[in-house]
């Protein structure tokens, strides 16, 4: 069944739909933090990166998609997020991206295709900017690489709706149930600062890079994903009609032929 939730009441309501049953879980501790993985499926890996606030379970539409396709996918929760912890120390998103490689090497993953959502695609380009050897290719989808890429954020329903459903998420999953306000100011402070490349670090990400970003985008300004896709060598864009930064939620199965139809390129490359 097609589903569509533009309004995301679907999502406030119920959140995403579960993370399939079977899946092997697990914590992996590093750098202070201990960071909750999932991982489903049989094939070729795909590590999927949620957006700030969020969780591992925001992708309830498209791991099922995946495995259908012949994937092996790998969830985790973002280090303070969902059901991982964090130490004292500020969130950074070089440490969020050495946390998903010490979850690939626990789990004998030596390469992945990354699919990063928000914050997500920050540290899924981090990773593939550190360590290319690990990463077969990135799904960018929805964030800024420096501040100028950033629109000021206009207050809308749909927003509060998110919003909401990440506070009663964060209750009922953390460690920290209680402290959902200080972990908003934490992340957002993050976001204030990072990231921050310059046209001369875009230019030397060697990994195939798929730009992709809602019409209606609320946080990211269109012409800052053309820029780096133009900088960043061999990247394309692909802009997403009818949705905005919540296209996984809001148009599912759009998304999901999406980022296929990008994973089924890398496997053909040659």
């Amino acid at each position: 069944m097609q589903v569509n939730d533009d309004d995301l009441k679907i999502f406030e309501a119920e959140g995403a739909p579960p993370l399939p049953a079977g899946g092997r879980q697990g914590f992996v501790a590093r750098d202070g933090a201990r960071i909750w993985f999932s991982i489903h499926g049989a094939g070729p890996a795909v590590v999927l990166l949620h957006g700030g606030l969020g969780h591992a379970g925001n992708w309830g539409h498209q791991v099922p998609a995946l495995m259908a396709a012949g994937r092996t996918v790998l969830v985790l929760d973002s280090r303070g997020h969902g059901r991982s912890t964090r130490d004292a120390g500020p969130f950074g998103y070089v440490r969020m991206a050495e946390d998903v490689l010490a979850v690939m090497d626990h789990l004998g993953l030596q390469t992945a295709g990354l699919v990063g959502w928000s914050d997500g695609a920050v540290t899924a380009l981090i990773l593939a900017d550190r360590h290319p050897e690990r990463v077969e290719g990135v799904f960018f989808f929805a964030c800024n690489m420096d501040p100028g890429g950033a629109r000021d954020l206009e207050p809308t329903p749909v927003l509060d709706r998110c919003f909401n459903r990440h506070r009663l998420d964060y209750a009922a999953l953390s460690a920290t149930p209680d402290d959902f306000d200080g972990f908003v100011a934490d992340v957002s402070r993050m976001m204030r600062s990072e990231p921050d490349y310059s046209a001369a670090q875009l230019a030397a990400i060697r990994v195939p890079v798929a730009i992709v970003i809602g019409e209606r985008d609320e946080f990211i300004r269109q012409e800052h994903a053309a820029y780096l896709a133009r900088t960043i060598p061999g990247a394309t864009l692909r802009v997403l009609p009818s949705v905005s930064h919540f296209a996984p939620l809001q148009r599912p199965d759009l998304f999901n032929r999406t980022v296929l139809d990008f994973l089924d390129r890398l496997q053909s490359a040659p």
